[in-house]
């Protein structure tokens, strides 16, 4: 007889919380602990087509035997099962982190190709209101900010956490009643572990000021969320008046990769609401500010400075001058050169453009330089067509010039950012480059009035940008 009590109570937080949706197929993220058995278990009774994905870390010798009864388990109540192996100390010697980051990188990656490989659109993890009240004074602890003190998010992208009302006790309780088979892992109990040292040593004191602190602490982070919620949506509104667009008509090249906003309008804003901004900024890009680098930003702009900030990991930098605030991506782009697809489609995953190529009718129409389609002759190709990004040497005769011009030279006069340079594709023949997409054309290869047929050229982002 399963516990009604928390199965009714589960149902009733699916229904509100409408963190799954009927007919998903949910990654269930199963170590064998009481939580995770206890998540697995419930969404099996709920009705919820489930796969229990369980990871061996490679740290003890019984992960061979808990592997194996995790999927007894799972075969007992039907459940389909995957597993993977991994060696986290390993990645703690060559990647120099600490164990618990080295298992959470190794967790994560797990799950994410499992999801993918069974077509699972979401993945749970048994995060419990215990969890979410843990991490919330470890933040505390670390000087974390609004965000970090709203601790676990109910759903970050396809992470949900089913079990956040339930306390690690009552998922416990619920095996045991039910007679569920679940394993304590031994590292939960070693307090040389920075969770572990809150939950057998803080916790217990906490416990003795309020019995109710967990639900304190909780409602807590739930007003913090709400409150971090209201002003990230005021900060991006903030940034979107004070974008500056980069690239023009090639704005698509390089929307994930770097993004400009005016200083003087940066500048008015509240100087909570600026760093708030200036973080979202470089998120956006795929960097992290921390605290002294925020503050180092929001200084120099308070003192009329100009300087630049490389984020957390050297990955993303913020440069700034008396005009504007520029944050870009400094992992370079590799040089490129394909052949072109000819007749067909050609396209970019990385840098999201199509490149389609055919023959068909001249359509009478004048070609612009700065177009994203255009018609030549076919006669005066040389050789294959290929694409590549563009070089120093480069030159070109533009459509309607009579002298060649350096590329390089058009490509800046069409304030085009380094990292667009980098990504358009050059279309060239075997005597050098023919067309630059949207930027310009060359006169060597136009076509003429009396042409019949034409090579068609056409290029376009294979996303709709946000803009």
């Amino acid at each position: 007889m399963y516990a009604p009590g928390v199965l009714s109570q589960f149902l009733t937080h699916l229904k509100r919380s409408e963190i799954i949706e009927e007919g998903t197929r949910v990654l269930v993220a199963y170590s064998g602990g009481a939580d995770s058995t206890c998540m697995l278990h419930l969404m099996k009774l709920a009705g919820i087509d489930v796969l229990a994905g369980h990871l061996h870390h490679g740290q003890r010798a019984e992960g061979d035997k808990e592997l194996a009864l995790c999927e007894a388990f799972c075969k007992e109540l039907d459940i389909p099962f995957a597993s993977g192996h991994a060696s986290v100390p390993t990645m703690v010697s060559e990647l120099k982190i600490g164990i618990e980051e080295a298992g959470r990188i190794a967790r994560y990656n797990f799950l994410e190709r499992v999801a993918k490989q069974f077509e699972c659109s979401l993945i749970a993890t048994a995060h419990t209101k215990t969890e979410h009240v843990e991490t919330v004074i470890f933040n505390l602890v670390r000087g974390s900010g609004m965000s970090g003190l709203a601790g676990i998010p109910e759903r970050r992208d396809k992470i949900i956490r089913p079990l956040l009302p339930f306390t690690r006790e009552e998922t416990r309780q619920y095996c045991v009643e039910n007679g569920l088979w679940f394993h304590d892992d031994p590292c939960n109990d070693e307090v040389e572990f920075s969770r572990a040292r809150i939950r057998h040593r803080v916790v217990p004191e906490l416990l003795q000021i309020n019995r109710g602190f967990e639900s304190a602490i909780a409602r807590t982070a739930s007003l913090l969320d709400e409150e971090d919620q209201f002003l990230n949506g005021a900060a991006a509104a903030a940034l979107e008046m004070a974008e500056i667009p980069l690239n023009g008509v090639l704005k698509f090249l390089t929307e994930d990769a770097e993004v400009a906003f005016d200083r003087s309008r940066l500048e008015s804003l509240p100087v909570v609401l600026f760093r708030r901004a200036v973080r979202l900024a470089v998120s956006a890009v795929g960097g992290n500010l921390n605290y002294e680098q925020t503050a180092t930003i929001v200084q120099s702009f308070q003192s009329s400075e100009t300087g630049s900030v490389t984020a957390e990991f050297g990955q993303v930098v913020a440069e700034w001058d008396t005009n504007k605030l520029h944050i870009r991506q400094l992992t370079p782009t590799e040089p490129f050169r394909f052949k072109l697809t000819l007749p067909g489609e050609t396209e970019s995953e990385q840098f999201g453009w199509r490149l389609t190529a055919f023959e068909g009718p001249n359509s009478h129409r004048g070609n612009n330089r700065q177009a994203f389609e255009v018609e030549l002759d076919i006669k005066k190709v040389s050789g294959e067509l290929y694409f590549r990004s563009a070089q120093l040497n480069d030159v070109i005769q533009p459509l309607g010039f009579e002298g060649t011009r350096k590329l390089s030279d058009i490509l800046s006069e069409a304030k085009l950012t380094k990292a667009a340079r980098a990504r358009l594709p050059i279309i060239c023949d075997f005597l050098g480059p023919i067309w630059a997409p949207g930027v310009c054309l060359s006169h060597r290869i136009s076509k003429e009035i009396g042409n019949e047929r034409v090579l068609v050229l056409k290029f376009e982002p294979t996303m709709t940008s946000n803009a």
